[in-house]
């Protein structure tokens, strides 16, 4: 015996899984492909606007024009009705005429219906919609979203505007037949003129009831795009995955470069002329060479693990280090690598300087040992450990130099 169970196809189980909001990066990704909250009806209000302002503002000139190219149209003489093609020249250039008389106002209207879609979602450029989507081909399929509860919307939505506007033209006429079949007795300007107004009085009631629909669309647009966007929570999870998985990636890539940074420092100790170390928690190494540089700088700085790592690669390549721990604090604070020193600590590198080229001197048998290292003292405001709350940079320790631990 066969049992048969069923279940709920996995797009609807889906469908109410998603009750999270989406998030901005499924957003952005929506409108890459082409989906953005558009209002159909506030298009058509900008170009009911735009064409009663236009009629309003054009409409004398527009007469007049209209009146000269007829008087035009129906002045012959005899010369000319002898003239082979008269006819065909002169509907050429009332053709002209008139598609000049015309194009400005089309263009006006054609830029009323884009500034209405751009109001309703923004500007976004994109060539997906324009993909070929085979899915869409499958008849069965496209029955199916003709009772989508969006679709249902949109077409009762479309009803209800034509059952609207419908009405109101109704009643419009039905107050202006009577003076449509007087005009027939007043002269040509008193008709157009009572014409054009009855015109602007309809279209004042039409663009009313456009400008409703599109105030209660345009929201309803955006919350039923949003609920689109909603995302279950396995979605979330995923994203948030994906993002730390590019954060990990940015991390990783900064990690190499500091590593790189370090193993170049770590190469420039050799040639320092001398390291300047707490003795504990900080080194720098100082190079300076009078006919190059304009100061001394800075060419390697170490914190913990890399300050011991300096001050060992110091001693093997025979470079002088000496216990200066207000002045190494202040260099590590606030001088950086391959740069000169700041000049408020030019007085306190001169003196340790001074002391090394003596002791060279003394050890090359060219002058007198000199006296005790100095130990000079910086301006309190360059002591970082005078300043509370200061704290070195956390990246300065890395485990590639978790091998000088041992020689602590």
């Amino acid at each position: 015996m066969v049992l048969w169970t069923t279940t709920p196809p996995m797009a609807d189980q889906d469908a109410q899984d998603r009750n999270l909001p989406a998030s901005q990066k499924k957003i952005e990704r929506s409108r890459k492909e082409g989906q953005l909250p558009r209002s159909r009806d506030l298009p058509h209000f900008t170009v009911m606007a735009a064409g009663g302002a236009l009629i309003a503002s054009t409409a004398p000139s527009t007469v007049a024009t209209l009146q000269h190219m007829l008087e035009g149209s129906l002045r012959f003489d005899a010369e000319q009705l002898r003239t082979a093609g008269m006819m065909t020249e002169r509907l050429s250039g009332l053709t002209w005429q008139a598609f000049a008389l015309v194009l400005p106002g089309l263009l006006i209207l054609a830029v009323a219906a884009i500034a209405g879609h751009l109001a309703g979602g923004g500007w976004n450029f994109t060539m997906k919609p324009l993909a070929p989507k085979f899915t869409h081909l499958n008849p069965i399929n496209g029955f199916g979203r003709l009772f989508q509860w969006q679709n249902l919307t949109q077409a009762l939505k479309a009803c209800l505007l034509s059952l609207v506007l419908g009405v109101i033209g109704a009643l419009a006429l039905k107050d202006r037949v009577a003076g449509f079949v007087g005009i027939m007795s007043v002269p040509l300007p008193a008709a157009l003129a009572f014409a054009g107004q009855q015109l602007m009085g309809g279209m004042m009631l039409l663009g009313i009831a456009l400008f409703m629909f599109a105030a209660i669309d345009l929201p309803l647009q955006r919350f039923m795009y949003m609920k689109r966007l909603k995302m279950s929570r396995e979605e979330a999870k995923n994203e948030l995955k994906e993002a730390e998985g590019n954060l990990e990636m940015k991390h990783k890539m900064r990690h190499k470069a500091r590593e790189l940074i370090k193993r170049q420092m770590l190469a420039a100790v050799p040639k320092a002329d001398l390291v300047v170390m707490n003795p504990t928690h900080y080194a720098v190494a100082i190079q300076y060479d009078e006919t190059k540089m304009g100061a001394p700088r800075v060419v390697a700085k170490g914190l913990d693990l890399l300050a011991f790592k300096i001050r060992d690669i110091a001693k093997d390549s025979k470079v002088p280090v000496l216990r200066a721990p207000a002045l190494a604090r202040a260099l590590y604070a606030h001088a950086e690598i391959d740069r000169e020193i700041p000049g408020a600590l030019f007085g306190a590198v001169a003196q340790v300087l001074a002391y090394v080229y003596q002791l060279k001197a003394a050890m090359a048998g060219r002058g007198a040992t000199p006296n005790e290292a100095p130990n000079p003292s910086v301006p309190d405001d360059l002591d970082p450990h005078k300043k509370p709350g200061w704290t070195p940079p956390a990246d300065e320790q890395d485990d590639l130099f978790a091998e000088a631990a041992p020689q602590r």
